[in-house]
């Protein structure tokens, strides 16, 4: 893979990119409206939909103008409906001639008074205030026992100290962490001290990466130890919880028998109540027999009476009621349009893919740059051998290189050519220390003053290199 030095992309004109989308947006406006206004034909008639005309709008953000057809609706009925439409119209003209002298007629009429007084009398109800009185009391059957006798103790409502052991269970979580803890210290030594002895530096990904899998194996054991210090405190809790059932239950038990003694006394005193009770109810119920005889009487003097107050109202509104039909007519029966099928075409959000371009080739920018200065920190951190102001870069005093990408870098001629950066470690390294960086021999062939060679070993002068990078930016 090859790194560049790039402009930043530049960002896109907000008029520029809302202009685009409001002309996108007209556009799918006008094709939905030529789509939806369908023209239809039925048996009763036909609706058309005409362009007949144009409207100009400007748009005030960005003074674009646009055309904008408009449409008129046109409803027109079938030979045979548009037929009895007349027909129809010419006997509403006849209806409204006769109710109009109809109303003449009954000018005599409303200006009578209403005179009801040759209707039957109604009802009278003093006869049903004569029905004597109801039966509202009768003798009880004894006083009811509504206490217990003895004393059978208190309920018990809550057991085990006021923390609910909540200090026991603290005292076994602690003792489980302070056994866990130097162990979990030393791991995470022995992970920091191996991802120094393989290279991996402070900050890295691989050193996150390597530090967040320790950190969640080490809350995995507290967590473990949290919950069998849980474990512990709810069997002392459920302890408590079975003795104080054992109580409340002993308690329960001398109740109920006190109970049942207390109700079977209450039985035979509700039996006596309930026999004078019915004592009572009997004479009610012949008082209720005599009221409704009355009340059928005062009900059919009332019905006869609204029977014939009724008549009276029929003959004076029949009149009225009869212009009132001439003048309603028939209606006309109108076309029933389909629903059509709406098409709706999508509208492209051209601002979006706008921005969406431009995030993407803002990101393709930066992580060119993240890795570029990742190389070229490779590059100013050539290696461990130092020697007479630059840095062993020898090809024959590596191994273990693995190629990672490339760079450009150009000579005095200007020319960019490729320089390989490689991952590789020194020969003479005990350690096997993974550096990163060119071959003495690549940066030769573009800018011979960058390297220099001593005793038979080549070694790269940082300052020239990037001079040489610098000029292929």
């Amino acid at each position: 893979m090859s790194f560049l030095f790039g402009d930043q992309p530049t960002p896109p004109n907000p008029l520029q990119t809302a202009a685009a989308q409001t002309g996108t947006n007209v556009s799918t406006g006008v094709a939905n409206a030529f789509l939806n206004n369908v023209n239809q034909n039925t048996p009763d008639g036909s609706l058309r939909y005409d362009v007949t005309g144009n409207y100009d709008w400007t748009d005030p953000s960005t003074g674009s103008k646009y055309s904008l057809p408009t449409f008129t609706s046109t409803q027109s009925l079938s030979p045979q409906s548009q037929a009895i439409r007349s027909q129809t119209d010419a006997a509403k003209m006849n209806l409204a001639g006769l109710a109009n002298s109809q109303s003449a007629s009954i000018s005599n009429l409303l200006g009578t008074a209403f005179n009801p007084s040759g209707a039957p009398a109604g009802g009278n109800a003093q006869n049903l205030a004569n029905i004597p009185g109801a039966q509202t009391s009768y003798a009880s059957g004894g006083p009811i026992q509504s206490s217990l006798s003895g004393d059978y103790g208190d309920i018990t409502r809550s057991y085990g100290p006021e923390d609910n052991f909540s200090a026991d269970r603290q005292r076994v979580e602690d003792s489980l962490m302070q056994r866990m803890n130097p162990q979990l210290q030393i791991e995470q030594q022995r992970i920091q001290q191996q991802l120094a002895d393989q290279g991996i530096r402070y900050g890295s990904q691989a050193y996150t990466s390597a530090m967040d899998n320790y950190s969640r194996q080490a809350n995995d054991a507290r967590f473990g130890a949290i919950g069998q210090a849980g474990q512990e405190q709810a069997r002392m809790n459920a302890m408590a919880a079975q003795q104080a059932e054992f109580q409340n239950a002993a308690q329960q038990q001398g109740y109920n028998q006190a109970l049942g003694a207390g109700t079977f006394a209450n039985a035979a005193q509700g039996q006596q109540y309930a026999q004078n009770a019915g004592m009572a109810s009997f004479a009610n119920a012949g008082l209720a027999q005599q009221l409704a005889q009355q009340q059928s009487v005062f009900n059919a003097q009332n019905a006869q009476r609204n029977q014939s107050m009724q008549e009276q109202y029929a003959q004076r509104n029949q009149p009225l009621n009869e212009i009132s039909a001439l003048m309603s007519g028939s209606a006309v029966q109108s076309p029933n349009w389909l629903n059509s099928p709406q098409s709706q075409i999508a509208t492209t959000d051209v601002g979006g893919l706008i921005n969406t371009n431009f995030n993407q080739q803002m990101q393709n920018y930066q992580q060119q740059s993240a890795n570029t200065n990742n190389l070229i920190g490779g590059i100013l951190g050539l290696g461990a051998g130092a020697l007479k102001g630059g840095y062993i870069s020898d090809r024959r005093e590596k191994e273990n290189i693995d190629k990672m990408g490339t760079i450009f870098a150009a000579g005095d001629d200007g020319e960019k050519r490729e320089l390989p950066v490689y991952q590789y470690s020194y020969k003479k390294d005990p350690a096997s220390t993974r550096h990163v960086g060119p071959m003495a021999q690549d940066v030769e062939r573009i800018e011979p003053k960058a390297v220099a060679e001593h005793e038979g070993v080549k070694y790269i002068k940082p300052k020239h290199l990037m001079g040489s990078i610098l000029r292929a930016a």
